[in-house]
């Protein structure tokens, strides 16, 4: 996974950044915001690591602007600040969490998998296909037991296909995934080390290919054979195993402190050029302020690396250059400068880092009054690692929904003690920022129920009654899927063969795929649906795609909406009508499928959705 660590202070970015690449995450460091603006509406992130106080637009602008342009990647906030006005702001600007510096790179660490697991509703630790197991939480590799020797990019590359198993990725879609803008290689890069991916499986005895090369297109993770249950400890992590990851991260963090070392001497050096110029009346403004945002930064990263004293003392040294009395106490700045450097003398102390915290799995909220369902759901969601809360009444579910936000929600429309219907609650939900996949448990089972839920953005309707396994089995596959497609597209075609064949050929894809045969209910579907791409038939009866285009280009609201038109007909006369329409591009029929990709992947680039 991909993550970007904003943060101007050097020592803390490298710490950070160091860190979560010895987790096998992908970072880029940035030091300013607006690069990092750019950054983000170049490349898919899956996690901000921001500080807040940073050059030109601060951290919590930046969060604000984010959100406001609809990126919805988890966001960090990482900060010196510690006030509860700070973290409100923080956490209303947009962010999902608010970590004070100084911090413990194992909560860190914790916090990041978190972040991770809820943004992309991730629900195993553990990844199989066949024999062949991925631990997440140890970072290790094995197959019918034995551990696989794998280098960091070939351990990313399998952890990308184990995660999206239904997903074609091409080739510059995972060097965008897998590299850093630093590294970052040409394309045979990926051949490469699919290659020697699949030699190393190989040489570890797996006989079944893993990866499926499509020509044209990309790679997919091939469904597995037929498998017997392998060693249930193989790749489960042992307390060694965290003792060892945390040994990585203490050894991380060392060598970093040694690389930055002479950094921290030069801000000391240059709090005794403050109190040296106390002393003589020659302090400037210019260096006060300088010397006050190295100690701001200070005060955050000592911590970081095992110095707590230290953090203290550059604390009281930002707060002494923040007075206005500053003239008066000389003295006391040249002892706590003192006091400093004699911190920085010592070893760092990270042999005290905090144990390492374990991943919860994903939670389940039930919302619902049949104890004897619910005790038999609970029962078989203990057998697959789901947690389980249990609402009784949709009151209680609602304080369960605000004190701890679960994973998914399985939601009974009917209870005994009220007449308030499951309908107002799920109306909830599907108004908040953060949707709740919210699966419908109901024994009604109407065409007018059905619509009606489906209007309210449930993702699944589980008719009793219904087997545990069965609601479990719905839990699970929408607990796997990403949280939210990367696009939504629209294709209207009469013929229902070729929206069939575009709905298998894009989905796979991450695109939301939504399929209309009869252009009389466009304008009605258009609306609802409210895609971010239009795909339409070129010759098509009652309305052609040519006449759709026209419409859609008259309404300002639609003006700026890509839409690709499909046309058996390619003579000139026929493109320049389809141009004069208002279309931004065409493929001509028959469909070559790496062209049709290739046109729509680079016009939903062109809008920043991809």
């Amino acid at each position: 996974m991909k993550i970007l660590v904003v943060e101007d202070d050097q020592p803390t970015a490298s710490m950070v950044s160091e860190v979560l690449r010895s987790h096998n995450y992908i970072v880029d460091t940035i030091a300013e915001s607006q690069t990092a603006l750019q950054l983000v509406r170049g490349f898919a992130y899956d996690l901000i690591v921001l500080d807040i106080v940073l050059p030109g637009l601060d951290g919590i602008s930046l969060c604000r602007q984010l959100r406001s342009s609809g990126y919805q990647m988890p966001i960090l906030l990482l900060t010196v600040k510690d006030s509860s006005t700070d973290k409100a702001m923080g956490l209303d600007a947009g962010a999902d969490d608010y970590m004070v510096k100084p911090f413990d790179v194992s909560e860190l660490i914790a916090r990041v998998r978190a972040l991770l697991r809820r943004g992309s509703n991730i629900l195993a630790t553990v990844l199989t296909w066949g024999k062949l197991q991925l631990d997440t939480s140890s970072s290790k590799v094995v197959y019918e037991g034995r551990l696989l020797r794998l280098t960091a990019t070939e351990y990313r590359l399998l952890h990308l296909f184990l995660r999206n198993p239904q997903r074609i990725f091409s080739r510059s879609m995972i060097l965008d995934r897998l590299w850093s803008i630093a590294e970052y290689p040409g394309e045979d890069a990926v051949t490469t080390h699919i290659k020697k991916l699949r030699q190393k499986l190989k040489a570890a005895g797996m006989t079944a290919d893993l990866i499926e090369t499509i020509y044209g297109l990309g790679y997919r993770l091939l469904p597995p054979p037929e498998q017997t249950p392998a060693p249930k400890s193989s790749a489960v992590s042992t307390d060694a195993d965290r003792q060892q990851a945390e040994n990585m991260v203490i050894e991380s963090v060392n060598t970093i402190w040694q690389r930055n070392k002479e950094s921290f001497t030069c801000q000391v050096a240059l709090f005794e050029q403050v109190v040296a110029a106390l002393m003589t009346d020659t302090l400037t403004l210019q260096i006060q302020d300088a010397a006050k945002l190295e100690a701001h930064k200070m005060a955050g990263s000592l911590g970081s690396f095992g110095f707590n004293e230290g953090s203290r003392l550059a604390r009281e040294i930002e707060q002494l250059l923040e007075s206005e009395a500053i003239k008066q106490q000389a003295t006391q700045l040249q002892q706590l400068v003192n006091l400093l450097q004699q911190e920085l003398e010592k070893p760092p102390t990270l042999s005290a880092v905090a144990p390492v915290l374990e991943e919860q799995s994903a939670l389940i909220l039930i919302i619902d009054d049949d104890r004897s369902l619910i005790e038999q759901i609970t029962q078989s969601a203990y057998a697959l690692n789901l947690r389980v809360e249990v609402a009784n009444s949709l009151a209680a579910g609602r304080e369960a929904i605000a004190q701890n936000p679960p994973d998914a929600i399985l939601l009974n429309l009917i209870f005994a003690n009220t007449n308030e219907n499951g309908l107002t609650l799920l109306a909830e939900l599907a108004q908040s920022k953060s949707p709740i996949p919210v699966l419908v448990l109901t024994i009604r089972g109407s065409l007018l129920d059905r619509v009606e839920v489906a209007s309210l953005g449930a993702r699944a309707f589980l008719h009793k009654p219904i087997d545990p396994q069965q609601i479990l089995k719905a839990v699970t596959q929408i607990l796997n899927q990403a949280t939210a497609t990367e696009a939504r597209v629209l294709i209207v075609d009469d013929d229902p063969q070729v929206l069939t064949t575009l709905s298998d050929l894009l989905q796979p894809w991450g695109l939301d795929v939504t399929t209309l045969e009869d252009p009389q209910n466009f304008w009605e579907v258009l609306t609802t649906t409210v895609p971010d791409l239009l795909i339409l038939d070129a010759s098509m009866p009652t309305f052609s795609g040519i006449v759709l285009c026209q419409v859609v280009r008259q309404d300002p609201h639609w003006g700026d909406l890509p839409i690709v038109v499909l046309t058996s007909d390619t003579n000139a006369d026929t493109i320049r009508e389809v141009f004069a329409a208002g279309a931004d591009d065409y493929v001509g029929k028959p469909i070559v499928e790496p062209e049709l990709i290739t046109r729509i992947i680079s016009r939903l680039k062109r809008v920043q959705l991809w």
